[in-house]
């Protein structure tokens, strides 16, 4: 039986940050000393992005009040409360949920609300209940008994597990049509850029979500599907200090050290052999790869450890240029893209996404076209 991705859809807030200007907003911020000024210029200018959005719209610069994070007449980042920011997630999160989860089962052929059995929603960058998952069952009208879950505060691999329990469901009960939904708003917690983890984090992250709709139910010919076939986790022990997120006072603090993208590059593939193999002749039953964009150096390691030609990671290159890295929502960008824009008919793809353990989640797929 396969158990397939039938559609995936992104959202993504209004307000655009291009990078040049996001970098002068935080190289600004009072107190910072010229060393550190230096260091932001450099880290953003090296990133590999061009534009983000956030739902904070005096980010942009243009004298909007917005939520407050922003001191106006000075532009300085205001160090605001836990509170506060989350009452901002509260507020945005929601509708992105609902944007992300409407559009993903509109674009999903032969399916509709009521078919729905199980919903599951993944974010790290905020909490509420009711959640989010329950505004996605009643704004799509969905059945009030719908199974509903959350995964909360994994990080950038939070679409894998969310992906493995869908699959599961369906595999479980043959019926079952299972709506996927990662948001994160990531740019709530961004602040002054006193350290150099900091400055990495503000220089990558942005707001963003996706959902994806999966079911083993036979699909119309010709539909698009990803088959979800395996799924494979690692962990990284030596990385476990070098990637962590935890709740302070004002904000969630993102620990994000520069070692990161070197342990990835010396273990990406011992990750990988137990879904893989030991690829000692490359990976060649692999056609096409979906790559969590964490950051350019990231991709560049991938890279270089997997033996990949640089058009396998063209896709990652390409949403982490327009989107920066959207923490688990991201993924969820590339194998749209995979799913849509990609060459019709088969071919396997593996995705792989890094977050905070130092954990490495990877899923084995099947590109190709319902018959």
């Amino acid at each position: 039986m396969d158990v397939s991705i039938r559609s995936i859809e992104t959202v993504v807030p209004a307000t655009v940050l291009t990078q040049p200007s996001v970098r002068d907003l935080f190289a600004a911020q009072p107190g910072l000393s010229r060393l550190r000024q230096r260091m932001v210029g450099v880290v953003f200018d090296a990133a590999a992005i061009e534009t983000r959005h956030t739902v904070l719209t005096e980010l942009a610069g243009d004298g909007t009040a917005g939520a407050g994070f922003l001191d106006p007449a000075t532009g300085a980042l205001r160090p605001l409360p836990t509170g506060r920011r989350n009452a901002v997630y509260r507020e945005a999160a929601g509708e992105l949920f609902v944007a992300a989860a409407k559009q993903a089962l509109a674009a999903a052929p032969g399916l509709l609300p009521a078919d729905v059995t199980h919903v599951v929603t993944v974010s790290c960058t905020g909490f509420y209940a009711p959640g989010p998952d329950i505004e996605v069952v009643r704004a799509l009208g969905l059945d009030p008994g719908v199974q509903r879950y959350h995964l909360g505060f994994m990080g950038c691999y939070g679409a894998f597990p969310a992906l493995r329990a869908a699959a599961d469901f369906c595999r479980a009960d043959p019926a079952a049509v299972v709506l996927v939904v990662a948001v994160e708003l990531c740019t709530l917690h961004l602040r002054n850029p006193e350290d150099a983890d900091t400055v990495l984090s503000c220089s990558l992250f942005a707001d963003g979500g996706a959902a994806a709709v999966v079911t083993a139910r036979p699909a119309p010919a010709g539909t698009p599907l990803l088959d979800l076939d395996a799924f494979g986790s690692a962990l990284v022990v030596e990385g476990e200090h070098d990637m962590a997120w935890t709740i302070g006072d004002e904000g969630f603090e993102m620990v994000l050290s520069g070692q990161v993208p070197r342990l990835v590059g010396a273990h990406v593939r011992d990750a990988l052999t137990p879904l893989l193999g030991p690829g000692g002749d490359g990976y060649p039953g692999v056609d096409r790869w979906a790559v969590h964009p964490g950051g350019r150096s990231i991709l560049d390691r991938v890279e270089a450890a997997l033996e990949l030609a640089p058009e396998q990671l063209a896709p990652s290159r390409e949403v982490l240029r327009r989107y920066g890295n959207m923490s688990s929502a991201t993924v969820l960008f590339v194998l749209r893209a995979l799913l849509q824009e990609a060459p019709a008919g088969a071919g396997r793809v593996c995705a792989l996404a890094f977050g905070p353990g130092l954990s490495v989640e990877s899923a084995l797929l099947t590109r190709r076209d319902a018959a």
